[in-house]
């Protein structure tokens, strides 16, 4: 198909026959913001929710990409189709994203099995782009068994990865002070499995016990997850099989305690909440209402109105 003749339901059908192809069109429809966004999304919705989402996120230089590309090997010798979404920081010029985990991960450039995907944070906060909820549901209306959903780094705003996978996995590596930094980002309260990565280097070790220190005095619930530390050496393979058994049990955890469905609400909602807003922000950026914010604003710098007020007011006209 070529673009001229695209149609939504067309590339639907494609992408849900297996064409990589039409998958990455519907990817780029997310992306650019597409008047066909909405189709789009109409169209999947009724293919979505069977699809595990595992989020990986750690420290710049811990080896995430070195990571997913070996958890996908293994996932694949387990015989699922696995989506990854790559997120990098966006290039100040194209705002195109810049590391290019594709060519990191070109082992699989050739299996049919994978579909790999570079997207651009744009300068987003979270360490997701705006766009990556989508662009999950495109794979997980494809068919693929797990997306993973590779974030740019963690740090005290860039934990949305949380929110978005069902397991999230946080990398951490000897010799770069991520037991410190473990509890400074609060990524303890984030971590559904930790990984302690190139763990054939010295401090290993130390870095696996200061984690599980860390986490025996985290509080959790009578029902919560008690969180897994599993050690890698991912540039060899090492650990992998352990580190998809732990995944395996996280999930089987999930559905059998409810939080699976619960997470996925939650998910959902936010992400309605984040749509509305979208819409409500476009709606102040057209003439009439922009000329009212501005109106609100002045009061609002002059002191004859607090901006509480002047919110409420621009809320009502909307």
């Amino acid at each position: 198909m070529s673009r001229k003749t695209d149609s939504v339901p067309d590339l639907v059908t494609a992408a849900r026959g297996g064409s990589p192809r039409a998958v990455a069109r519907l990817i780029s429809l997310v992306e650019d913001a597409s008047p066909l966004l909405r189709e789009v999304m109409a169209a999947l919705a009724p293919h979505t929710g069977s699809a595990r989402l595992i989020g990986v996120t750690g420290s710049p230089g811990v080896g995430k990409s070195t990571t997913t590309n070996a958890l996908v090997a293994e996932l694949r010798r387990r015989g699922e189709r696995v989506g990854v979404l790559a997120v990098d920081p966006s290039s100040p010029f194209s705002g195109g994203a810049l590391l290019g985990d594709r060519v990191r991960m070109s082992d699989h450039a050739t299996d049919s099995g994978v579909f790999i995907r570079s997207m651009a944070s744009r300068g987003h906060l979270g360490g997701l782009s705006w766009s990556t909820p989508q662009a999950v549901r495109v794979l997980d209306a494809a068919g693929f068994d797990t997306v993973v959903i590779e974030t740019v780094g963690v740090g005290q705003s860039e934990v949305e990865i949380a929110a978005l996978a069902d397991t999230t996995l946080v990398l951490l590596a000897p010799g770069m002070g991520d037991g410190i930094q473990a509890a400074k980002a609060g990524i303890l309260e984030i971590g559904d499995l930790f990984v302690v990565n190139k763990a054939d280097r010295d401090g290993a070790a130390s870095v696996a016990r200061d984690l599980r220190a860390m986490l025996t005095l985290a509080e959790r619930g009578p029902d919560g997850w008690q969180p897994e530390i599993v050690k890698t050496v991912a540039s060899v393979g090492t650990g992998l099989d352990e580190l998809a058994d732990a995944l395996d049990r996280h999930q089987v955890w999930l559905e059998d305690t409810g939080h699976l469905a619960r997470r996925r609400t939650r998910r959902a909602r936010e992400e309605v909440q984040a749509i509305a807003l979208e819409a409500v922000r476009a709606r102040w950026g057209e003439v009439g209402d922009r000329g009212r914010l501005e109106e609100l604003a002045a009061q609002v710098a002059a002191g004859t109105i607090d901006p509480y007020a002047a919110a409420d007011a621009l809320v009502a006209a909307s």
